[in-house]
């Protein structure tokens, strides 16, 4: 057997590569669930404070797979329910409204979006929230990219 590194495993290759073992992709996802909780009861300051100090020791250990298809596909999903979990915050739709539209969202797209039946994951990914919710903004409030490490 070749040798073993703790949270890795190789693909199938004929230049096998290090890759992110689907246990440790787990894991992260696990403590993330829990990072991010609404039960928490915290600000969402507090919240990405926590989770950026998570994921910087996350991406010193895991940042250089060989791999950064997951890295990114693990980006996309916690900030996605970093969004989701700020939608849920803004329980009413004239709340939903006004925050999109302090945000630079355009009042149809702003109405049409506050006003939707959809759940929270649905409307995470639209354009609306991606805008106004944006990486930038994350990455102002601490959060770090773990594809600017791979």
């Amino acid at each position: 057997m070749g040798t073993e590194i703790p949270g890795f495993s190789f693909t199938n290759h004929k230049q096998p590569k290090r890759r992110i073992a689907p246990k440790a992709v787990a894991r992260f996802k696990e403590r993330v669930r829990e990072l991010t909780s609404r039960t928490r009861s915290i600000s969402l300051d507090r919240m990405v404070q926590d989770l950026a100090e998570y994921l910087r020791g996350w991406i010193g250990y895991f940042g250089r797979c060989e791999t950064p298809s997951v890295l990114e596909e693990l980006e996309k999903w916690f900030r996605r329910r970093l969004q989701s979990m700020v939608w849920k915050q803004w329980k009413r739709g004239t709340t939903r409204y006004r925050e999109l539209r302090k945000r630079g969202i355009v009042a149809q797209e702003a109405a049409q979006t506050a006003g939707s039946s959809e759940g929270t994951w649905h409307l995470a990914n639209t354009p609306a929230l991606k805008l106004a919710l944006s990486n930038a903004y994350f990455a102002s409030l601490g959060l770090p990219e773990l594809t600017a490490h791979g």
